[in-house]
């Protein structure tokens, strides 16, 4: 870089040191500063979560006996209430979940799916241009068929123990007696306030007073239609929202959307089915890491990330420049292959090399230590069958909330769960929002050559996903780490800092969530100058990478078991959450 240049970029990076810089269309979960958070230790159980009333729910079912699963589902119940803009009934999630008995990992796929009559053309304009992604975000188009209710009532009835209608209990509570309107709520309906418009007559009623404007903090805030539903889940299960009113509402909210109106159906919310699929895990470093496969890309991408980097020497130093460049060169390999090649498994035959060794090392030989290559291409991994896939035309955007929890018996639960962008596609119906995840697919069927592009929609495809709920085992065999984070396509990067953070650099729980964010997504630099300071943008500007300085609103939630058995939970500053445990 010449001298002029890099003079300039120095005196940019002072200006704007402790500032915050937002890259996204619109605002997903923007951050408006960082909240102190303390380490909690624990002895028998412990949850992190996005909110201390969750927090509180899911604490209070592992003092009452509860599993790991029965804590995550009263966590989560209470987020729909109390974080409504991120997760809900309206969503969907993935579950890593550990049976310490059995010592075995199993995931669930609770992906939302796009409903049975859309076409190729769903995110189209009639001359075959794309949408706008804001206004399809905000729209009947963009709703999936929800999978949250169906992979809780399944990891219930696999790995819990007590009766459903206690777990419902704090979120019934507090939507029939009211909840305060947190900070980050109140600033998020601030912040979308101007498009009102978009948002249809019920989630307007529930958010905003009669002259529009949005709830303040300290609001108490009551929720009769949310009750509604719980009291109908507790009495009839699954079917409370794909049979009767509540479906009839869904169904009703995503045909009469303000724009472009959706095709979900009945039938759509009575075919979906949760999968089972066997988790991604990989070893790192002699721990074992293990995560959710596709159709998310959140364990492969990380697991690429990890084998790429593990014969390098990261140093013990937090964010030293040596392991920042070597980590960013590592994830653009790795986020070129995801782009290329990552979809819904039941739709697109996934490479099976990609975790290749030799394979991996041949991608390792294209990074140069000392200086950052612009961008990198996707490679040709062993099994990589029939024509290439085209070249992905994916937008994700923030949003979304994680889970982190082990119970006293050794048992536990990541589960990664979201409506994809703050309020998702600000529809709501009995009481919850609807996700926007259709717009986690391509708009374009196929690229620029004509070529099919991996995450294209199709009838009961599931989008392509980040989200990376993570397990991570000490070499002797015992689980070490319980992780996740919100954040779109960063969640992958917030994955890769946590585990090199706890592995490499022996950060504890909330030391690790509280690290700056950083990483490439096959591009720019990024990390959050505000925490980290100018210098690590220096070292890295010196190496040749285009930096850019975010706001990455991640949402790491960390539990760590020690090896002297004591419990450790961070909770992300950049939210509201907190950890519990005894």
């Amino acid at each position: 870089m010449p001298l002029v240049s890099l003079l300039i970029t120095v005196l940019v990076l002072i200006a704007t040191c402790g500032k915050h810089v937002a890259h996204a269309q619109f605002a997903p979960e923007a951050t408006s500063g960082l909240a102190a958070k303390s380490l909690i230790t624990a002895k028998r159980h412990i949850v992190a979560a996005a909110n201390p009333l969750a927090v509180d729910a899911g604490h209070g079912i592992l003092r009452a006996g509860g599993t790991a699963v029965d804590a995550m589902i009263a966590t989560q119940l209470v987020l729909n209430l109390v974080e409504p803009q991120s997760s809900g009934l309206g969503g969907g999630a993935f579950l890593v979940h550990f049976d310490a008995r059995r010592k075995r990992v199993q995931s669930y796929d609770g992906r939302e799916t796009a409903p049975a009559s859309v076409t190729s053309n769903l995110l189209l304009n009639a001359d075959g241009t794309p949408l706008p992604f804001r206004d399809t975000v905000a729209s009947g188009r963009s709703v999936g068929t929800p999978g949250l209710l169906p992979l809780l009532l399944a990891a219930h009835k696999a790995h819990g123990k007590l009766p459903l209608e206690k777990l419902i209990t704090p979120a019934l509570k507090l939507a029939d007696d009211g909840f305060s309107v947190s900070p980050r709520l109140a600033k998020l309906l601030k912040d979308h306030a101007p498009q009102i418009s978009t948002f249809n007559a019920e989630a307007r009623a529930y958010f905003f007073d009669t002259n529009g404007m949005p709830w303040p903090v300290g609001y108490t805030l009551k929720s009769p239609a949310f009750a509604a539903t719980l009291r109908a889940i507790a009495k009839d299960g699954g079917k409370a929202l794909t049979e009767g009113a509540i479906a009839d509402a869904i169904v009703t909210a995503v045909a009469s959307a303000p724009q472009y109106p959706g095709v979900l159906s009945r039938a759509d919310l009575a075919a979906y089915s949760v999968k089972q699929r066997a988790p991604v895990c990989i070893m790192y470093r002699e721990h074992k890491i293990c995560g959710m496969g596709p159709p998310s890309s959140g364990a492969l991408t990380t697991a690429q990330t990890l084998k790429l980097i593990e014969p390098f020497d990261l140093g013990t130093q937090p964010l030293n420049a040596h392991s920042l460049h070597l980590i960013a060169e590592a994830e653009k390999l790795a986020y070129a292959d995801r782009d290329r090649f990552i979809a819904d498994p039941e739709f697109t035959a996934l490479p099976k090399g990609l975790l290749d060794p030799a394979y991996i090392t041949a991608r390792r030989a294209w990074i140069d230590t000392g200086t950052a290559k612009p961008k990198a291409e996707p490679g040709e991994p062993p099994g990589l069958s029939g024509k290439r896939a085209g070249v992905d035309g994916t937008h994700e955007v923030a949003g979304t909330s994680h889970i982190s929890i082990i119970d006293a018996n050794g048992n536990a639960a990541a589960l990664t769960t979201t409506i994809e962008n703050a309020f998702g596609s600000r529809l709501m119906a009995a009481g919850f929002l609807l996700n926007n995840q259709l717009t986690d697919f391509s708009f374009r069927p196929v690229d620029q050559d004509g070529r099919a592009i991996a995450n294209a929609v199709a009838p009961g495809k599931r989008p392509r996903s980040s989200m990376s709920p993570t397990l991570v085992f000490a070499p002797n065999g015992k689980l070490k780490a319980v992780l996740g984070s919100a954040g779109g396509s960063r969640i992958i990067l917030h994955a890769v800092k946590a585990i090199v953070a706890i592995i490499d650099w022996k950060l504890d729980a909330q030391a690790a969530a509280d690290l700056a964010s950083f990483g490439s997504r096959n591009g720019a630099f990024e990390i959050e100058t505000h925490i980290a300071g100018a210098l690590p943008s220096l070292h890295m500007l010196a190496r040749g990478h285009k930096v850019e300085h975010v706001d990455a609103p991640s949402g790491l939630h960390i539990v760590i078991r020690r090896p002297d058995g004591t419990l450790e939970g961070g909770a992300d500053p950049r939210r509201e959450g907190t950890a519990a445990g005894d």
